[in-house]
């Protein structure tokens, strides 16, 4: 069982994948733009989710650029939404959060970026000694892997979603806060007008029998009351 846990401690050491994580406000009439270098081969995952909008819409223009300026990928105002592009050759790619369409609302955005490439697929075999293994276990070094490579895969998918969740939760609490405050004014105003309301008409009643009171003597001169 030692051997194992050495064989997995070995192989986490070799696998190499770089992820961020970044929240971004984004002013109205604004572009912010990121950069990041890859390599032929590698894998780039990038999934992002526009959490406030600053009493506005939650939306948002994205495209993703590779280094000779060609659009890859492109989504025009959008809530939320992820891709997944082979790197074609090495150099650094772009990708762009764009705001400009929105003249007041400055737009809160997650994002998270994966680069992944095929180094893991080596063992360095040459680095490891194995000699003995197969007499002491009857599994072999590809079953090994296979395990691992499962055990690894299920484990980013827990943290995805839990960095999912966690940007939902977020954009669920800026909503409600949104709506809350929309309620809140709504309520004041409506407050105010029936105060305002009951107020006038108090006072034009309590002048129908107050002949003295201003309100009456008006009401005479225009033809209301005799």
């Amino acid at each position: 069982m030692k051997s194992l846990v050495f064989l997995l401690l070995c192989f986490l050491k070799i696998v190499t994948c770089i992820e961020m994580e970044l929240t971004i406000s984004i002013d109205a009439g604004k572009e912010d733009c990121y950069f990041h270098s890859t390599k032929t081969g590698d894998v780039i995952d990038i999934e992002y989710q526009v959490l406030d909008g600053g009493h506005g819409d939650l939306d948002i223009t994205f495209h993703l650029a590779d280094p000779n300026g060609r659009i890859l990928v492109a989504d025009y105002k959008k809530s939320e939404n992820n891709h997944r592009v082979d790197a074609a050759m090495d150099g650094d790619f772009k990708f762009c959060f764009d705001n400009t369409f929105s003249s007041f609302n400055t737009k809160t955005v997650f994002f998270e970026l994966i680069i992944e490439n095929d180094d893991n697929s080596e063992w360095g075999k040459e680095e490891l000694n194995f000699q003995g293994l197969n007499e002491q276990y009857e599994v072999t070094i590809d079953d090994v892997q296979e395990r691992i490579n499962t055990v690894r895969t299920n484990l980013n998918k827990i943290r995805h979603f839990q960095d999912q969740f966690k940007s939902l939760e977020v954009r669920d609490r800026n909503v409600i806060e949104e709506v809350f405050f929309f309620v809140n004014a709504y309520s004041f105003l409506q407050l105010v007008i029936m105060s305002v309301v009951g107020l006038v008409q108090v006072i034009m009643i309590k002048s129908l029998f107050d002949e003295s009171s201003k309100v009456h003597i008006l009401w005479k001169h225009i033809g209301l009351s005799k």
